[in-house]
């Protein structure tokens, strides 16, 4: 069944040109994703690109231990299969899914010849790769300087802005690992963040009371790279409409 553009709040899908999304629409298939479902694997050829919807995909990195961290979080501002539209045919670093929920597959050999096709569509993900840049220099900016409250604070917004609500569903555990934390960290952080009255965590959930209130926490590293997206896609928005 062919997915209609308005069926989705995939921000890239939307913004592409009637033109452009006819070239991918037919080849794209809505599937459901569970939790810590791969959807890349390091040094491995990329099988799809995935326009995410309700799901939510974490990009990690692997030490030598074999200790991941975070690097880059995605949702229904993006998409995975990035390095297909840099000429790539394998994955970097591993990618899977963070939040279930669904996306739309793209297959990879779609994806490259709908690249080569057209201009505006490789411009429009050229532009979206560039964001992920900024998002991961951001990243490693607030994991390099900043406190345990202000690193949680500022990736739970994250989270945030890619839910339908307020609930997230999280473990301590898993955040412990995206974000190279020790686990009592992240419990002691949490419980500060509550005492603030700007969260509620319960056992594999927490639910964000007082959003403006979290972004103070996040001191100021919370909205460099979420105001350098709406700028590049913007900005892409225009070259698409100049070009038309």
């Amino acid at each position: 069944m062919t997915i209609r553009q308005t069926a989705t709040t995939n921000k890239l899908l939307n913004g592409l040109t009637t033109t452009d999304f006819a070239l991918l629409s037919p080849h794209l298939q809505q599937r459901n994703f569970a939790l810590k479902e791969y959807l890349e694997r390091a040094s491995q050829p990329i099988s799809c690109a995935v326009f995410l919807d309700s799901a939510i995909a974490s990009t990690v990195a692997s030490s030598p231990a074999g200790e991941d961290v975070e690097v880059g979080l995605s949702g229904l501002e993006g998409m995975t299969g990035t390095a297909l539209v840099l000429q790539g045919e394998t994955a970097p670093l591993d990618i899977y899914i963070r939040c279930a929920g669904f996306g739309y597959a793209l297959p990879a050999c779609v994806l490259v010849a709908a690249l080569k096709q057209s201009r505006t569509l490789e411009t429009r993900l050229l532009s979206y790769v560039q964001t992920m840049i900024v998002q991961a220099a951001s990243t490693a900016l607030v994991n390099g300087v900043a406190d345990a409250e202000t690193r949680l604070a500022r990736w739970l917004l994250m989270l945030h802005d890619r839910s339908a609500g307020s609930n997230i569903s999280v473990t301590h555990k898993f955040m412990a690992v995206m974000l190279a934390m020790h686990r009592p960290w992240v419990t002691e952080t949490l419980h500060v963040l509550e005492g603030k009255r700007l969260i509620r965590s319960t056992r594999g959930n927490v639910h964000i009371l007082d959003r403006a209130g979290l972004i103070a926490a996040a001191k100021g590293f919370y909205g460099m790279a979420e105001k350098e997206y709406e700028r590049i896609m913007a900005r892409a928005n225009a070259g698409l409409t100049c070009g038309s």
